[in-house]
């Protein structure tokens, strides 16, 4: 099963859409949006994947949905998606993120990448 790590900052920051005002609302509805992934796939990402989104600072404490883990980093999202890859169990690994530092440090360790557009 492929395992779908979304950078949950870069991806609601991708789109200047008020998230600024309420980020945990922000991180909410992205975790929402996420959740047909787990089931659907994406276009070249056969289903089921396990999705699991990394939200920090105020975007922390919203919970997890059935079919979508949420993980607050406890620092750096960017550190916390680094070690989910590197702690990965599966080698297919996918991060969602259009930071390139981040990028070039998953793609490191085996993970591949995917932007923002992939789940918004």
């Amino acid at each position: 099963m492929t395992l779908l790590v979304v950078d949950g900052a870069n991806v609601v920051g991708s789109v200047p859409d008020g998230w600024w005002r309420d980020r945990a609302g922000a991180a909410g509805r992205l975790r929402d949006r996420l959740r047909p992934l787990a089931a659907d796939g994406l276009p070249g990402l056969p289903p089921p994947l396990s999705v699991v989104l990394v939200v920090e600072g105020r975007a922390k404490g919203i919970g997890a949905a059935p079919e979508v883990s949420v993980v607050d980093a406890p620092g750096s999202g960017d550190d916390t998606i680094v070690d989910l890859v590197r702690d990965a169990a599966d080698p297919d690994v996918v991060v969602v993120t259009a930071d390139r530092g981040l990028r070039a440090r998953v793609t490191a360790l085996g993970a591949r990448v995917l932007g923002p557009r992939a789940v918004r």
